[in-house]
């Protein structure tokens, strides 16, 4: 409570010098204050650099920039509105003030002032949270843009994107400090270490983590982290056998013996492959599959029976040329989507055993609704569910399931998790399910067990 008593407090006297500034010419008409107004903009000026104390409390300088510049723009709206009270009262004489104030033209001046102190204010925020904030996204940003022409619309938007990125520097900060308080546990300090395997289409990057904020949060918390650092589209077989040598290349380099495995998407099936006819089941202690289509996707089946051979081989060839570019010595699109129909899944799952000396646990998620999830799973959402009922956006509900443990992942509400959501693709933080506290936890129960 005495926080906030503070920090209102704190508000209020900024908001007076902003205003005091905003309107110095009409108020020295009235009054003498030339002696005060170096010191006044001295003030304005590191009220523009610091607005406000109580945000120096936030961990990182990149949250303490969000918090500021909503800040700033609150401030904006504050005094805005004021200082309009106060321009309309003096045009339409309702203030008691002397002949000097009388003429229009003295309160087209002092608007004009108002104008350019506000812009400054107004800007320095709106920067600052375009800048810094993750959770803004594309689609706010655009949102702001287009709409800051437009009357009471554009306070309505604003007011959104205030709200937005003060969630997010309230969220991101409690992560923080949880993560303090728990660091000495080092819950994440598994026996051997993690391998995150990425599913189809993607590469590991050092530019674009396919797992998002995931590895940071877990590294912080004590996890050991490599990645499979395979070819973005391959068969199974054929990606398998890289899996295979990197993870024997780690366990050489390190020494760790084994690793735990989570994969997502395609990856889950590459590794079960790589288990089951490579021997490198002798190098696992553990694999967890995330959103793995281990019984297929009718979706690839269908995709594949219905578009001409022509249009398939224009996109595959011009992915295939696109991923060579940025490493793939041999990308091979439509191979890797025949792998993921049913009808591949099926004869894998005829071939490829699970080994007993492996853990095998898996993890699956649906979206509730189509607009849930972002371009393309919104457009392939409507699709997928036609043919196999609930799904990600990618993969039916009932392919999921696999291995000694199963879980489906929910969130409150209307939204859904996506195929997406389960990597962290987006960096997007929703209400009901927090994927970074849940890849902890998984970490922290394969500790549990032993691995």
């Amino acid at each position: 409570m005495w926080e906030k008593i503070g920090i209102g407090i704190n508000r209020v006297f900024v908001a007076m010098v902003i205003i005091f500034v905003s309107n110095y010419y009409s108020l020295t008409l009235m009054i003498p204050l030339e002696n005060v107004l170096g010191g006044a903009i001295l003030i304005f000026i590191f009220i523009n650099l610091i607005p406000s104390f109580s945000n120096c409390k936030f961990k990182t300088r990149k949250l303490r920039n969000s918090a500021d510049g909503c800040e700033l723009l609150i401030l904006f709206l504050i005094t805005t509105m004021c200082s309009l009270v106060y321009s309309i009262f003096g045009w339409c004489g309702g203030l008691p003030v002397g002949t000097l104030l009388e003429e229009p033209k003295h309160w087209l001046l002092n608007s004009l002032f108002i104008f350019l102190t506000e812009v400054i204010v107004f800007w320095n925020g709106m920067i600052r949270i375009y800048i810094t904030s993750d959770q803004l996204g594309m689609r706010w940003r655009v949102i702001g843009a287009l709409c800051g022409m437009i009357p009471i619309v554009n306070l309505l938007v604003l007011g959104k994107l205030i709200r937005v990125v003060k969630k997010e520097v309230i969220f991101e900060n409690e992560k923080i400090v949880i993560d303090e308080k728990r660091k000495e546990q080092a819950i994440c300090a598994t026996k051997y270490p993690l391998l995150l395997v990425h599913g189809v289409f993607f590469r590991d990057s050092d530019r674009f983590n396919y797992w998002g904020r995931i590895p940071e949060v877990l590294e912080r918390n004590g996890a050991d982290i490599f990645y499979g650092n395979h070819a973005s589209a391959s068969s199974v077989a054929d990606s398998a056998r890289e899996l295979d040598q990197r993870i024997r290349q780690i366990v050489k380099e390190t020494g760790c013996e084994k690793v735990n495995i989570i994969a997502h998407s395609k990856g889950g099936l590459d590794c079960r492959y790589a288990l089951s006819q490579m021997g490198t089941d002798d190098y696992v202690a553990s694999l967890t599959t995330i959103n793995t289509p281990h019984r297929g996707c009718k979706f690839a089946d269908y995709l594949l029976s219905k578009i001409p051979e022509k249009q398939k081989k224009t996109v595959a060839s011009a992915y295939n040329l696109a991923l060579k570019k940025v490493g793939d010595e041999n990308p091979d699109f439509l191979v890797a989507v025949k792998d993921l129909t049913e009808e591949a899944c099926a004869r894998l799952n005829e071939q490829v055993k699970d080994s007993e000396e492996v853990y095998y646990q898996s993890v699956g998620s649906k979206l509730s609704r189509f607009y849930s999830g972002r371009f393309p799973l919104n457009f392939s959402y409507h699709m997928v569910n036609y043919f196999e009922g609930a799904n990600d956006g990618l993969v039916a509900e009932e392919s999921f399931s696999w291995g000694e443990s199963y879980r489906m992942v929910t969130a409150r509400g209307t939204r859904g998790i996506s195929h997406g959501d389960m990597i962290d693709l987006n960096r997007e933080n929703f209400d009901g399910f927090d994927v970074r506290e849940f890849y902890v936890n998984l970490v922290s129960e394969l500790k549990e067990k032993g691995f």
